[in-house]
Formats: structure tokens, sequence, C-alpha cells
């Protein structure tokens, strides 16, 4: 039997649907006086900064993806109970697209023309926030920390307001492969990606560490299609040993839970973006479940138990987020909450459109990565070091392997994690 995608998100969302807003503050708010400045600023108030985001709280990529932004309005809960930035709750507007483009555009156009939204933040998905890049661009709104690792945001001169979050795919793959050959020199190193920016970008990053034209096996798989058993027999007929996954959490599991019914068992090397553990076991079940052991990811985040920001996190999600389980997205959720509280305190106590996107590009954010920051006018993606984790015992933790990647290819690192600070809430002078 081949593993199947579930009907609906593992986690129930704190917010879902087109009126779905988060904060302390009253919507009437919203209409309450505030100085001229304020009032010029669409989503700013004395009071509140109206922001949103477009997520998958249903479809193809729901189940471990609809809990990032339940973890996000849980970490500004918190951010608000404790006085909010500059005085100012933080008000979050989740819309639901199902990753599905043509909602994406419907969706993100509410968000701009009825709820007035300062910024769009997170955004969810290289083929659905693509559909949206050239209309946020048009109507200056701020598009910040994108959430897909496509190079597609990191177009400074063409859109000067859009930031990715995610460290970059050609990283990922990048630091993956070169994994595999530092640990062995001889692997056969395959790739299987998803037929746009998510899988070009990872094999594109796997070539530069094992050369051009040096991949045995390079398969893609469509969302719509939720069978890649020809993928994987190809995969495996090319003696493939190491397979590289550019795949979101429910292919992963599809590709591993095909490769074990082929009585295959390689070493898969998987992208953030598709092997948070703890939902990969929701998808394969217990019983199938040991076959992610050995499982190699990377990660830019503080996703170890080990980290100061983790059991922040954790205690947030206990109290602000209804106790639901713990995973990566959960981790990456509050951690993209954090990074936009970040840049909005270094806005200024009056902050603009531009004050926020001028705060990004300065060098001066650190974020809560595995290294800081390296935004900068020139450069518009967060994240150029990644750690390295495996599944040891069926628990995903970091090893001590980073990797830092340029066109050169990509470099053994010590991590140099960002410490806490303040109890997780950005400083405001």
């Amino acid at each position: 039997m081949r593993t199947a995608l579930p009907s609906r998100p593992l986690s129930r969302p704190r917010s879902v649907g087109t009126a779905a807003v988060l904060g302390l503050t009253a919507a009437t708010a919203l209409s309450a006086c505030s100085t001229p400045a304020a009032a010029e600023v669409p989503g700013v108030t004395d009071d509140t900064v109206v922001i949103g985001t477009h997520q998958p709280l249903t479809g193809p990529a729901a189940a471990g993806f609809a809990s990032i932004s339940a973890a996000t309005a849980a970490y500004f809960e918190y951010v608000n109970a404790n006085g909010g930035i500059h005085g100012r709750s933080i008000e979050y507007v989740v819309k639901d697209d199902g990753y599905n483009p043509a909602n994406t555009q419907t969706v993100v156009r509410e968000l701009v023309q009825e709820d007035q939204v300062f910024a769009v933040v997170n955004g969810l998905g290289t083929p659905t926030h693509s559909s949206v890049l050239d209309y946020l661009d048009q109507n200056e709104v701020p598009d910040l920390f994108v959430a897909s690792g496509s190079l597609t945001w990191d177009q400074p001169d063409e859109y000067p307001g859009t930031f990715g979050f995610n460290a970059d795919y050609v990283t990922e793959g990048a630091a993956l492969a070169q994994y595999a050959l530092d640990t062995e020199p001889d692997a056969v190193v395959c790739v299987l990606g998803q037929d746009d920016d998510f899988g070009e970008g990872i094999l594109a990053g796997v070539e530069l560490a094992v050369g051009e034209g040096e991949v045995a096996s390079s398969q893609t798989y469509s969302t719509a299609d939720q069978d890649v058993t020809a993928q994987v027999g190809a995969m495996k007929e090319a003696g493939c040993t190491h397979n590289v996954l550019g795949t979101i959490n429910g292919f992963t599991a599809l590709a591993v839970g095909t490769a074990a019914q082929m009585d295959w068992f390689p070493k898969w090397h998987v992208s953030s973006s598709g092997a948070d553990h703890p939902t990969l076991v929701e998808y394969l079940g217990e019983d199938v479940a040991p076959v992610l052991e050995g499982l190699v990811s990377v990660n830019y985040l503080p996703n170890s138990p080990s980290s100061e920001w983790y059991e922040l996190f954790s205690t947030i999600n206990d109290e602000y987020n209804d106790g639901a389980p713990y995973t990566g997205n959960t981790t990456y959720g509050m951690s993209v909450g954090y990074q936009f509280a970040e840049a909005l305190a270094a806005a200024g106590p009056d902050p603009t459109r531009e004050s926020i996107v001028a705060a990004v590009e300065s060098g001066d954010l650190a974020g809560n990565g595995v290294a800081p920051l390296t935004y900068s006018a020139e450069d518009h993606f967060a994240h150029r070091t990644v750690r390295v984790a495996v599944v040891t015992d069926g628990v995903q933790d970091f090893t001590d392997d980073a990797y830092t990647v340029s066109e050169a290819g990509a470099v053994a690192v010590e991590p140099a994690q960002v410490p806490l600070e303040n109890e997780g809430i950005p400083v405001t002078e």
C-alpha cells in the first residue's frame, strides 16, 4: 500500500479563514484615534500593527505547514502580552490559499485591499508566492520573509521590498550533497525534487558539490500526482546510495515509503522544507517510521532540544498554542515571528513601510539562527549557513557539522548559534 497524503492538516491551526485576526487589542482599535504619522501608514495605529499572510491550511502542503502560522500567532500573543513592540500589539491575519496560486492571488488582494495590512509576512510556497510577487511590488507592500528558499526572492533591484526567510535551496542542496561526500566519498548521489524552483534549486546546489553532470539520476514530481513509484524506481535502477530530496513533508514520506515497499533502503538527505521528523512519522505511521532512522537534513534555525530558543518556544507553545504538538515547524513559525518583531523594533517608534525595509537591509538584524542573518541592500536572503541534523534512535537533532555555501561550493564551518536575549522579545529604544 502506498503512503497517502492525509485529507486534512495534522493539527488544527489557531487562525483559519478570511477573518482570522490575532492580537490582544480589540478590532475596533483600527478605527481608534491615531497620530497623523500612524494614520498615513496602512495597518498602523497608535496601538496596533496589522500584518497578513497566505498559508496552506488545507490542500497538499497542509500537513505540518498548517501549524506554522499557529506557532507564529502564538509567539505574537506572547509578545503582545509583554507590551508589544514600541507599545503596539501585532495583529496577524492568516488566510488559507490551499497551496493553490489562484487562491493565493485572491487572498493576498483581500489582505492588501480589505484588511489594509502593513506588510505580508512569511507567505508560504514557491508557486503560490510567485503569483503575487509583482502585485505586492506594484502596491509597495513590504513582502517580508517569504517561506520558500527560491532565489526569486533575492532580486533587490527588481523587487526591493521582498526578502526570503529560508536558507535558499541551492545552499541546502549543496550542503546536503557535500555532507554525503564528506561522510562517504564514493557516494552515488541522486536528486528527487518538486517540479518548480524548489527542485531546480536543490539540483543546482547538489551539482555545485558533486560537479555538473555527476548526479546519477535526477527526478521530479508534481504535487498534483501522489505517486512517485516511477521516480523512485528510476533512482533505484541508477544505483543511488544517497538521495537528496527537494520535497515537502508529504512527498518525503511518499518517497521513503515507496522505496521501503521496493525493499530499497538508501540514505536520505532532505531539505528543511520536508524533513520534520514528527510530521513524517505522522504520515508513515509508527510501524513504518523506523525507515526514517539515519535521515539527514539541514536547518538554519535552533531546532534542538538543547537550545535556549527551543526551550523558550516550547514554553510559549504550551501557554499560547493550546499545547499543540511541538515540531520543527513550531520552531520555524516562532522564529519568523521573532524576526518580524526584531525588524519592527528596528523600524522605529513610528514605523513606515520604508523604514521596515530599511531596517532589514541595514544588516543590524541578528535573527535567532545557527548563524547571524546575512541581509543587506544587495542580499535579500537571510541564511547562508546551515547545520546538519540526523535522526538517531528516533530523535532528530543537530550534529556538530555545519556548512556555509557560496558560488565556490559548500565549506565546513563551526556553527555559531545566535544567543537568546531579553526572553526572546526584541529590545526597543
